[in-house]
């Protein structure tokens, strides 16, 4: 181990001071730094391993086509639902907040479903403060109520358990006893008309079903090279994780809309919960606990938004990046005692869910990439393992960006704004484990609608500059100037060339920084 972090140590003279404190803080330096090297060489080591265990059963999986939800027959399923005609009463909520810009798209959407009038409830869970909004809201509502559709407003006069608190009183309501399943799309999303069709009989059909969970396509990845990188991620998680998590032990995480719930189950696994910023993973940790099972349907896709402001992804990332550490924080205990689970289960969602994909893969990015390379170049004594620094994050990288063949030419754009953004997420991980500041923020993602394409074909009045304050971030700026300056040193006296990604990387940094990222940058 010596030999591979270390350089070979140079002959010193007899007359060397070999207790000097220069040399006591340059052993003490060189340790410290090897330490952090090895711990990030093994996180490094497990999350390559996690990737190459996923593309392993997803290669499987499309080899030999057995993808869960094609071992259900959808098409006889449904056509024995219409000869029967015993539709289930289906329930659909909306929850959103203060959404201007989409809540007719969502609104409209849901009520041209095609299911049976009698057997749909459209309820939209309403915690606008902007009371003109609510009004707009509640016209809408009307206006399809007029035309046949069962819709519910609902509003409540605080907004206490943010989104898991409108969901959970939304099913309390006194109509909803006989509804068997509930469906949940955020304000943003805008369903296919045949979507119930195609997922409830997937419920039907298998009674320890619990969840149907649908893919997202997103609207406006075009808009901006921030939201072509979005695509980019998110591609992954819903090609491989999802599936992989589907196809394998039956469990993947709720995304929170797009899906279809039994009610039983979720009122067996304790009811929706807001005692964290990601309700929905909660949900389906405990309903798994439970012994139920889930599907992931990935030819079904359903229209939602990207962020397209930095600062609503900032905002987004820190609330997706500090709930499921906060989360695993508080079930751990839980799930290791759980009886009704296997054991393979249980390492799945301990290790594998939670600690390898929610937490190491922000930290090993950030800490491993941003700072501990770095550092190392600033003491020659140590030498840095190339495999590790560079053959396993290389594959890495392939691996996550192959499911968006498209974005292939923004691959070296897509690795600098991850490892920005893992700064973020980094921080926001150690603030779920902590349960410190923060811990339960929750700001709504900005949804901007046919607001940015209207932009594009109208010419509107030209806006004032946003603040200064509002533009920098400084933090980001910070870390920009301390890559500059390493590959500043590394251009004079390194001869490994890691100056050309440290100069590339402060980069990003800087673009940041100075908030020139996002459809913001036009201002």
């Amino acid at each position: 181990m010596r030999n591979l972090f270390r350089a070979e140590p140079e002959v010193k003279s007899a007359y060397d001071f070999t207790g000097s404190f220069t040399d006591m803080w340059r052993d003490m330096r060189v340790s410290m730094v090897t330490v952090a090297i090895c711990i990030c060489v093994v996180m490094s080591v497990m999350m390559f391993i996690e990737r190459m265990y996923m593309t392993v059963v997803i290669l499987l999986v499309k080899i030999t086509g057995k993808k869960r939800y094609t071992q259900y027959k959808l098409e006889a399923l449904k056509e024995d639902l219409e000869q029967n005609r015993s539709y289930p009463m289906v329930l659909v909520q909306i929850p959103m907040f203060n959404e201007k810009e989409v809540y007719k798209l969502s609104i409209g959407s849901v009520c041209s479903l095609t299911w049976p009038s009698d057997c749909l409830i459209v309820q939209v869970l309403d915690d606008s403060t902007n009371e003109v909004l609510r009004k707009l809201v509640e016209m809408e509502c009307k206006k399809w109520i007029e035309r046949g559709v069962n819709v519910k407003y609902e509003t409540r006069n605080n907004r206490n358990g943010y989104k898991a608190g409108a969901l959970r009183e939304g099913l309390n309501k006194d109509y909803v006893i006989d509804c068997e399943f509930v469906v949940i799309f955020d304000a943003d999303f805008q369903p296919d008309e045949e979507f119930l069709w195609r997922t409830v009989p997937y419920l039907l059909e298998n009674p320890e079903l619990a969840l149907v969970q649908a893919r997202w396509k997103f609207v406006n990845a075009n808009e901006c090279i921030m939201t072509r990188l979005q695509e980019m991620s998110l591609a992954y998680h819903f090609a491989v994780e999802q599936e992989v998590g589907s196809s394998t032990c039956q469990f993947f995480g709720f995304n929170g809309t797009a899906g279809v719930w039994r009610i039983k189950a979720i009122e067996d696994a304790g009811g929706w919960k807001d005692r964290t910023t990601v309700e929905d993973m909660d949900l389906a940790v405990r309903a798994s606990l439970k012994g139920w099972k889930f599907v992931f349907v990935g030819d079904l896709e359903v229209k939602n938004e990207l962020p397209s402001t930095f600062k609503a992804y900032r905002y987004q990332q820190h609330r997706w990046s500090c709930g499921p550490a906060n989360l695993f924080r508080k079930m751990t205990k839980e799930i290791i005692f759980c009886e009704r689970v296997s054991f393979w289960k249980k390492f799945h969602v301990i290790y594998a869910f939670f600690f390898v994909r929610k937490i190491i893969a922000h930290w090993v990015t950030f800490f491993f990439y941003c700072v501990i390379i770095p550092i190392s170049i600033m003491v020659p004594e140590v030498k840095l393992p190339k495999p590790i620094a560079l053959y396993i994050p290389a594959i890495t990288t392939l691996l996550n960006s192959s499911c968006t063949l498209r974005s292939l030419h923004l691959l070296v754009l897509w690795i600098l704004f991850e490892n920005v953004m893992s700064f973020h997420r980094s921080k926001a991980a150690i603030i779920g484990l902590l349960g410190a500041n923060r811990v339960n923020e929750w700001v709504v993602t900005e949804k901007l609608g046919n607001a940015t394409k209207q932009r594009s074909s109208i010419r509107s009045p030209k806006r004032t500059r946003s603040r200064l304050g509002e533009r920098l971030h400084f933090s980001e700026l910070i870390m920009g100037l301390f890559l500059l300056y390493v590959a500043c040193y590394d251009m004079i006296f390194g001869n490994d060339h890691m100056f050309v990604y440290l100069l590339l990387q402060s980069v990003a940094f800087f673009v940041v920084g100075v908030g020139y990222v996002g459809i913001s940058a036009s201002n």
